[in-house]
């Protein structure tokens, strides 16, 4: 499949500026994840505070992505990804005036921030919808790439930290999203069809069926993995290493690279091989990782092992966006938001055990295990609803499953 496939079956500077709105709006989400070492030095937090304060973004941006994903289908996702981007850009420039003086003002600052993160009921329903089910996992994977926005994050806001101080880091952050912004709303176009305006209690009923509490917890497991280790590298690498800041972000953007680089890749193998074959593969990667870094020291193998968790944490995204549209097709902005949600809950859970483990061992051992223990049972999950699935909707649904 090439750039003429995705250009000749669906609309290109839709799926592109889908991208540039969830890249942007990630670096953002995720912001106090790299700056959390200075924020947390300047405010005397412990670390189970810092833990929290770089988890609470994830936290306001799962419940969040159940508020935008109803808001898209109601209103279309083109009004709702430009009044969130809005709220943000206020958000960043009170940030950039009056600073976070205390610990409650970071958890403020976090549901702010929670608004960029669930971008993802925004920009993945509106390119999806413009697509094929055959190309699904492609082009979801696509525009879900934009996580590779906080590989930026914790390249760029520790220098900047260091040169101007973390407080104007929410001013500088305020160019792209505003040029990003700008170019969203001139060429992104809703896709053609009317789609059916949902209720609250549509999510509701939604949830009442297996499928959906599935969906939820494997992307629980795949998001909340990649998010959670995102936005707990530079704290880690600083306290776990003694590096500075700058030098932990160069590692965090090398870990996080490899997972938000990744996404579309596992979203293009999961429609060669099927997404529950897929899926398998990668959360036993990520468990073996996550274990291998919760028992092995050193820095370097302790980064390649966490690298390698991030890749496979990556490309389990891909593989589970490969599957959801041919099960639920019909409520895609409902589904999007709902297992995104579950992504940001994991993403919480993830960086928050990290925090404790730290506060209370000394060490992260403890959360990495705990987490590696989840992707044993997600792939316990798999084993119990791959024969149902591949006889059900799988048999019909024209795709690999």
């Amino acid at each position: 499949m090439n750039l003429k496939d995705l250009k000749n079956s669906g609309h290109l500077p839709t799926l592109i500026t889908a991208f540039l709105y969830f890249d942007v709006s990630f670096m953002v989400w995720t912001v106090l994840g790299p700056l959390g070492a200075q924020i947390g030095q300047t405010l005397e937090l412990s670390p189970q505070e810092k833990g929290v304060m770089v988890a609470f973004p994830i936290l306001s941006g799962a419940v969040l992505r159940i508020v935008l994903g109803f808001a898209v289908d109601r209103f279309g996702a083109k009004r709702t990804g430009i009044a969130a981007q809005g709220f943000v850009a206020a958000g960043l420039v009170a940030g950039w005036h009056w600073g976070l003086p205390t610990f409650f003002s970071t958890l403020l600052m976090g549901v702010v921030l929670g608004f960029a993160g669930a971008s993802f009921s925004v920009a993945l329903p509106q390119a999806g919808r413009w697509y094929p089910p055959h190309m699904q996992g492609l082009v979801l994977g696509l525009a879900g790439a934009g996580n590779v926005g906080v590989v930026l994050d914790s390249l760029i806001a520790p220098r900047l930290a260091a040169a101007y101080g973390w407080q104007d880091v929410f001013g500088w952050a305020l160019v792209p999203v505003l040029l990003v912004l700008v170019i969203y709303t001139v060429f992104s176009r809703e896709a053609p069809g009317e789609v059916k305006p949902k209720r609250l209690t549509d999510y509701a009923d939604l949830f009442k069926q297996r499928d959906a509490h599935w969906f939820f917890f494997y992307y629980t497991i795949s998001f909340g993995g990649f998010v959670g280790l995102a936005s707990s590298f530079v704290l880690y690498f600083t306290s776990q290493y003694g590096l500075s800041p700058v030098r932990a972000g160069d590692l965090a953007a090398l870990a996080t690279l490899c997972g938000a680089l990744l996404r579309p890749v596992g979203g293009g193998l999961a429609d060669k091989i099927g997404g529950i074959r897929a899926l398998t593969i990668f959360y036993s990667l990520a468990g073996l990782s996550l274990l291998g870094a919760a028992l092995i020291a050193p820095l370097a193998a302790n980064l390649a092992l966490l690298l390698l968790a991030s890749a496979s944490f990556g490309m389990a995204n891909g593989s589970v966006f490969q599957l959801l549209p041919q099960r639920f097709s019909r409520e895609m902005g409902l589904m999007t938001g709902l297992v995104g949600c579950g992504g940001g809950i994991g993403g919480f859970l993830l960086a928050t055990l990290l925090g404790y483990s730290k506060g209370w061992t000394g060490n992260y051992s403890s959360g990495l295990l705990i987490f590696a223990g989840m992707c044993a049972l997600a792939l316990c999950g798999l084993s119990q609803v791959k024969s149902r699935w591949r006889s059900t909707w799988g048999a019909v649904s024209g795709a690999r499953i």
